[in-house]
């Protein structure tokens, strides 16, 4: 049984319609979305929020990095 999570930028590209749609509408190429989906990677935090608006993927998923609370306006839990 396979138990590889699915990333996040995967979901997002799904709920878009497909990876090719959502790098056209960012202005990228699918092969900026696959570098941001390597081990070690995350969306850079310039894209989450618009990514988060077209598809619904929270940016705390896309870039954990950021503490999006702050961002957010909003106290961490």
């Amino acid at each position: 049984m396979d138990t590889k999570t699915v990333h996040p930028l995967e979901t997002a590209a799904g709920l878009f319609g497909s990876e090719a749609a959502l790098a056209r509408a960012l202005g990228l190429t699918r092969g900026a979305l696959n570098q941001w989906k390597q081990e070690g990677r995350e969306v850079p935090a310039k894209y989450a929020p618009r990514i988060e608006q077209m598809t619904g993927v929270p940016c705390e998923l896309l870039c954990p990095s950021v503490d999006w609370s702050i961002v957010r306006g909003k106290k961490a839990a």
